[in-house]
Parts: structure tokens; C-alpha cells; sequence
């Protein structure tokens, strides 16, 4: 079983941008061995030259300790994963990343596993890559390699033709493949010691926009105000549209809510949405005072006396916070598919849109509202009364206390607005801390921000930015991965909505940026993207997890002995097998002594380092 403080270790090199890059022997002679490379393996450092190169000291540790939190049962984990692995031969790994790890990767990165009729090609294509890695060792290739049905001889020979060739420079599939595993690895980590205990940092590096909506806010509300600046950012935007992934068009929906303690500074948020929404105020005001004088002029007739209809063009975009339904319908429809935008001081100042009856309409328009090509509205018999069908465009920001925040979402959790929702939060500060202090939002600032708000109010029709969508498709691979190494549902479910949300920022930095990409973006809308994540696996993820498996229960057959080889299909996959077994009421930590027992009894085959062959199906009799 791996030590503690070994996680910490490879906890703390990983956070330093893999500078130096460890792994780790598990003979019991070697119990406190560690070898180190820098640019090439199997360059072994004394314990003190590792102390200096990865400044691994009491402090360290004790953060990463409170960190990882790395329990027993954590570690037990570890040594199942590695077993289904395929892991336990140190030696066979790169830089401390398994080479069966980098070659699955591979896969994914060359269009799959070969199937029959490429077989040869594409082993021999792996093999000349794969030497890049493996110091050109025809032993250790032949050792690492899958042989999708070839002979021993027909491996040697392939991996000799490949080892022969003329030398050059890395491939770059190989390259991403060795990225893409070791970001892998990480996830892995995670997954096992629990080491998200803290939301992931702020990059240091942030998009100009981003940076200058932080640049007077202290140090602590800075992640919080990079979130919570998206909605009012969007609602300049007028009928702009960005393809996704899945090719359905969206606009920038975003809704943000922080849920902090209380008095941690949750109006660290107000002043630069203040800021980015004053000139949407200034034109508001011009129609609100509009709307005044027809009201006044209508109240000033009588009942029977002929009143001038409504003025046209009213399209008044921030909205009260106490808004009835019936008004929020027909500010919608003046709006001439503008976004309506609103802060929330408190998040149960929604309520006042839960409409008659039952209610519940409150939460029906958080979901209508990120979801596009909604329709909502309502129909009066009355002359005066608002009868409207409209399309909700409706960003807003709201802060709430944990305690509160939770038990408002807490009859929703698998209904949709939790996911479609960015979260925010504010550490909580030692007792006795230095107070935060602001910096001046003064003329210069409001200078420097004018050109970003230009460009969003420009913008029409749909846009298209190749490099968001290239991000897009790569964090939704990222999501996956941890959500396959972590075998948790509910990351999965929530992950699918999040990366739109990362999509929809990253396009708004886009266009606020004058249609220019720059490498900053993609740091922080991956960033963004976790930070979401964690901030609902944190204050949702257990109760969303509890009331899916009460509803699971409920409508679970009657249980009795059946075969899960029956309920597999001919060839599946480990989490396949982790699915079927949480579905019959298993944990997850035996599937790894399930499918050994089953190799061993002949019972399954394996197929690749990942895939299994069902050869036979138990029948048991219930």
C-alpha cells in the first residue's frame, strides 16, 4: 500500500507545474527510495537533493496533509485502481506516468483501438512512437505493448522494424498523450486522496477584461468577482449566438450565485457589476421615464375617457428584485430580445416571481432561461392583464449564505437549476484578519473598461471562435476522465452543463476582446470550470448523491441473486463493470478482485489494458 507521504509528495510536485517529476518503487528494501528526473529518466537523487529540488519541507507537508486529508480507505482505493491497472510494476512507466496510461491516451488521440485490418499498422505506428518514451528498449516495448491478437514473434518483429528506424524528434501525438496522462494521473489523485478539499487558485495569468474588473479588489473576493462579473457581461449582448459542441446554438445565459458566510464580504461583487452595467442604467432610466409619464397621463383620465396605448420601444433591461411574474412577462416581450439582467441582494428575493398556486415558477425560469429557444408566458382573460408568449434572456446574480443557499435548492437537486447555475464562494478569513481593502473604481477605470463594453454591444448574429470550441471539446474529454477515475455520477451529470457555462465565458472574452483569442483565456476558463465544479460538488454533490440513490430505491425491482455477467454486455469496459455493481447495491472497491476472480476462472478474457470479453454468462436461480 502506498505511504502517506508519498501522496503528499507527489501532491506537492504536481501543484509545482511538474517541475520534477517523481515516482515511486513499492519493494520493501526500497520502502524510502525515491527517484527523481528532471529532463531524463532513471537518474537517481539522494533524499536531501530531492528535498531541495522539490522544496518538500515540514510546511509543506503539513499543508498538503491538511490538503489531501488522504484516508486508509483512500489508499485502499489506490492499490484496487492499480491492480485493474495493471500498475504494479513500477518499472514500467515514464516519468512516473504508466506507459499503459500513455498508450491508452494514444488511442484516443489516433482514432481508436485498432480493429481487424489495421491491426499492424497502427502497433507498428505506436511502436515508433512509443520509443520516444521507452529509451528505443525493444524488451520494455514488448513488455508495454498490447497485442490485439499477434504473436510474440509478430510483436518482436514489429517493434524491431520500428526500433530500427531513424531517429528524430518526439511526435506530437506522443507528446499530447503523455500531457493528457499525466493530467490524468492528477485527476486520479484527486479521486482517491480527496485532495479538492480547497478550491483550485486563481490563475496568475487572467484575460485583460478579467484582470481589470479584479484590478481594485483585495486579494480574498477575487474569485468570487471573476465569476460573478459573466451575467452582467452577457446581458450587453443582443441577439449574438455561439454554436456548442453538440451543435445547438446558445447566447450567453449566465446566471451566478455566491454562497458564502456570513460576513465574508459578499458585496465585493456590486461595484464592478455596478461599473459594467452603467450604461444599460443610463438607457433604462430614459425608458423608465417614459413609462412614467404614460402612467400618469393614463391616471389622470377617467374610466371612460380614451387612453393613449403604450409607448413602443420600452426596453427597460435591469428589473426589480421583487418583480411579479406578470411584469417579468411583459418586460420580456418590450425587451426586443434584449437580456434582462438583476442582482439579488438575498437568493429568496426569487420568490417573487413563484407565481400563483402551487408556485415553483421560479425555478422553472432559471432553467428556461439557460436553455435555448425557451418558451414561457402566460394567458389573462382580462383586457388589462398581460397575455404573452416570450423567449426568457435573463442573467442575474444573487448572494446567499451556505446554510440559506442550501436549503433554497434543496427541494431542486436533481431538477435541473443547480447545474445550469455558475457557483461562487468566499473563503472564510482567520478570526482576527487584517480587513480587506478596496481599490478606487474612479474615471480611469471606467475609461479602460469602455472599450470591452463597446465591443460586446457591437456584436451580432453568430459567432464563431475556434478556439473556445476547441476548448470546449477538450474540457468535456477532461471531464470525462474524471468523472471515468473518480466513478462519480453526479460530477458526470453536473459536468455536462458546467462546460457549457466555460464555453459561453470564454466566448463573451472573445467578443469583448475584439474577436481576439489569447492563451490567457483558456487558462481561465478552464480554471472557471473547476471552480464551478468543486463549488457544487462542495455544497450540493452529497445531497444531490443521497436523493438520486432514494430515488433509485424507489423504483428498484424486488431484489434478489442474479448473474452481473448477465447484465454485461460481450465486451465492457471497467466502468462498465464499476456501473453494474453500483446498480445491484455493490461498492465499487471490489471491482477490481470481481474481474481478477474472473480472468483467473476464465470467466472473461482481456481484450486491452481497459477491456474485457464476456466468455461466458452465469445462470444462477434466484
Amino acid at each position: 500500500m502506498l505511504s502517506k507521504q508519498r501522496y503528499k509528495i507527489l501532491f506537492i510536485q504536481y501543484v509545482k507545474e511538474h517541475l520534477i517529476l517523481t515516482f515511486y518503487t513499492t519493494s520493501p528494501e526500497e520502502e524510502n527510495r525515491v527517484t527523481t528526473t528532471k529532463c531524463t529518466p532513471k537518474v537517481a537523487e539522494t533524499p536531501k537533493k530531492i528535498g531541495e529540488a522539490t522544496k518538500t519541507t515540514d510546511e509543506n507537508l503539513k499543508v498538503a496533509d491538511e490538503a489531501l486529508k488522504t484516508t486508509d480507505e483512500d489508499l485502499k482505493m489506490a492499490d484496487i485502481l492499480n491492480a485493474d491497472s495493471g500498475q504494479t510494476n513500477s518499472g514500467l512507466n515514464f516519468k512516473g506516468i504508466p506507459y499503459a496510461d500513455i498508450i491508452s491516451e494514444w488511442f484516443r488521440l489516433s482514432g481508436g483501438e485498432p480493429v481487424q485490418g489495421e491491426r499492424n499498422d497502427k502497433l507498428h505506428r505506436l511502436a515508433s512512437h512509443l520509443r520516444y518514451i521507452a529509451d528505443n528498449d525493444e524488451v520494455l516495448m514488448l513488455s508495454t505493448m498490447p497485442r490485439y491478437g499477434l504473436s510474440e514473434e509478430e510483436m518482436r518483429g514489429l517493434i524491431h522494424s520500428a526500433c530500427t528506424a531513424k531517429f528524430y524528434s518526439m511526435p506530437k501525438v506522443m507528446q499530447e498523450a503523455v500531457k493528457r496522462a499525466l493530467q490524468a494521473m492528477s485527476y486520479k489523485l484527486q479521486a482517491m486522496s480527496g485532495a479538492a478539499s480547497l478550491p483550485p487558485a486563481l490563475p496568475k495569468r487572467l484575460p485583460a477584461l478579467v484582470k481589470l474588473l479584479l484590478s481594485r479588489t483585495p486579494d480574498l473576493y477575487r474569485p468570487a468577482v471573476a465569476h460573478a462579473v459573466f451575467p452582467a457581461l452577457a446581458a450587453h449582448l443582443w441577439r449574438v449566438r455561439f454554436r456548442y459542441i453538440d451543435n445547438v446554438e446558445h447566447e450567453a445565459t449566465l446566471m451566478n450565485v455566491l454562497m458564502a458566510g456570513t460576513g465574508a464580504g459578499k458585496d465585493c461583487i456590486s461595484e464592478p457589476i455596478n461599473r459594467i452595467m452603467a450604461d444599460v442604467r443610463r438607457r433604462d432610466e430614459d425608458n423608465l421615464q417614459r413609462e412614467r409619464e404614460w402612467k400618469n397621463e393614463v391616471n389622470s383620465k377617467g374610466a371612460n375617457k380614451d387612453k393613449r396605448a403604450r409607448p413602443e420601444g420600452l426596453v427597460i433591461q435591469e428589473i426589480d428584485a421583487d418583480m411579479t411574474n406578470p411584469a417579468f412577462v411583459m418586460r420580456t416581450a418590450e425587451a426586443d430580445g434584449h437580456f434582462l439582467y438583476t442582482k439579488l441582494n438575498e437568493i429568496d428575493q426569487f420568490d417573487a416571481l413563484r407565481g400563483s398556486g402551487h408556485g415553483g415558477q421560479q425555478f422553472q425560469i432559471m432553467c428556461l432561461a439557460f436553455d435555448p429557444g425557451n418558451r414561457y408566458g402566460q394567458t389573462r382573460v382580462g383586457a388589462m392583464s398581460v397575455t404573452e408568449k416570450v423567449t426568457i434572456r435573463f442573467n442575474w446574480n444573487a448572494a446567499t449564505t451556505i446554510q440559506k443557499g442550501k436549503r433554497y435548492f434543496s427541494r431542486v437537486l436533481t431538477d435541473g437549476p443547480i447545474s445550469r447555475i455558475n457557483f461562487c464562494t468566499i473563503p472564510e478569513r482567520e478570526i482576527g484578519a487584517e480587513m480587506p481593502v478596496y481599490g478606487s473604481y474612479d474615471a480611469n477605470f471606467n475609461e479602460e473598461l469602455r472599450p470591452y463594453i463597446e465591443n460586446l454591444t457591437r456584436a451580432t448574429g453568430l459567432v464563431d471562435c475556434p478556439q473556445a470550441y476547441k476548448l470546449a471539446v477538450k474540457l468535456k474529454e477532461e471531464n470525462a476522465e474524471f468523472a471515468r477515475l473518480s466513478q462519480n455520477r453526479v460530477y458526470e451529470n453536473l459536468s455536462f452543463r458546467a462546460n457549457v457555462i466555460a464555453y459561453l465565458k470564454a466566448c463573451v472574452l472573445y467578443v469583448a476582446n475584439g474577436y481576439r483569442w489569447d492563451k490567457t483565456m483558456e487558462e481561465f476558463v478552464r480554471w472557471s470550470l473547476q471552480y464551478d465544479l468543486w463549488c457544487k460538488m462542495e455544497f450540493f454533490g452529497s445531497a444531490i448523491k443521497e436523493a438520486q440513490t432514494m430515488g433509485a430505491e424507489v423504483g428498484r425491482r424486488t431484489p434478489g441473486r442474479r448473474s452481473l455477467l448477465e447484465l454485461l454486455p460481450e465486451e465492457f469496459t471497467l466502468a462498465d463493470a464499476v456501473r453494474v455493481r453500483q446498480a445491484e447495491g455493490m461498492d465499487a472497491e471490489g471491482t477490481g478482485a470481481m474481474l481478477r476472480q474472473w480472468v483467473h476462472r476464465r470467466y472473461v478474457t482481456i481484450v486491452t489494458n481497459d477491456k474485457y470479453r464476456n466468455v461466458k454468462k452465469l445462470k444462477i436461480k434466484n
